[in-house]
């Protein structure tokens, strides 16, 4: 979509590369991508963009790099959050996912998150573990957070790589453990053992955002004044469990 547009604003074909991508469904509050531009315009491309880009996808900014730069390749670590909501609100329809079958038991959930950092290796947690070289993702934090509702949860986790579908099943077995029908001791033999559940159950695509991307010479702040979800997204708003 935005090299249809790209084509369109400035009259020539340029490729774009992002830096990764996800399933259907799954949102990106900050979403970094490069491409060879003229170094100057007589006209404001930012704004001429956005008003040909379709109301889901918005650019935020140009920046100039070096040339060698690659918005996939030189990211050092990438951030997602995960939202979810226990009772049915309209306003966080697509936005967040639905979880309202029965009681989360967050004590447990939060048990399992912090075992995240503690290893590498996520080989359990991937659709097709075997289609990569290694499943070694470098997680440095892992976070559960509940509103002053009780009803609103984040998790939010931050690594070096991700492998496909890694987070959506993560946060499936959180629910499960939740739930009841997964005990913690399970989820960190899967962990520790590599051992890859019969049934894996992602969870749900609307809760996932891709929520920041850092590189050596670029980190960027949360850009959170888009999405629904992050207008609370001050850490004395989400409280720990």
């Amino acid at each position: 979509m935005i090299e249809g547009v790209l084509k369109k604003v400035l009259r020539e074909a340029i490729p774009i590369n992002g830096c990764g991508r996800t399933d259907a469904g799954v949102h990106a509050s900050q979403y970094v991508f490069h491409a060879d531009l003229e170094e100057h315009y007589d006209f404001d491309v930012v704004q001429r963009l956005n008003r040909n880009l379709p109301p889901d996808i918005a650019i935020f900014d140009l920046l100039p790099v070096q040339e060698q730069s690659h918005a996939r390749f030189d990211a050092t670590q990438r951030t997602y959050d995960y939202f979810i909501h226990t009772r049915k609100d309209p306003f966080l329809q697509g936005h967040s996912a639905l979880y309202s079958d029965r009681p989360l038991q967050l004590e447990r959930m939060q048990a399992a998150v912090e075992l995240l950092p503690q290893y590498d290796d996520y080989y359990a947690f991937c659709k097709s573990p075997a289609s990569f070289e290694h499943t070694i993702c470098r997680v440095s934090a892992a976070h559960l957070w509940v509103d002053p509702s009780g009803g609103r949860l984040r998790f939010q986790i931050t690594s070096n790589r991700f492998l496909t579908g890694m987070i959506r099943i993560l946060v499936g077995r959180l629910i499960e453990i939740g739930t009841g029908r997964m005990q913690v001791e399970q989820f960190e033999a899967h962990l520790r053992e590599r051992q890859t559940p019969k049934v894996l159950t992602p969870a749900f695509p609307q809760g996932l955002y891709l929520s920041k991307v850092v590189y050596p010479y670029l980190d960027l702040p949360q850009r959170t004044e888009f999405a629904a979800v992050f207008q609370y997204v001050q850490h004395d708003y989400w409280r720990s469990i």
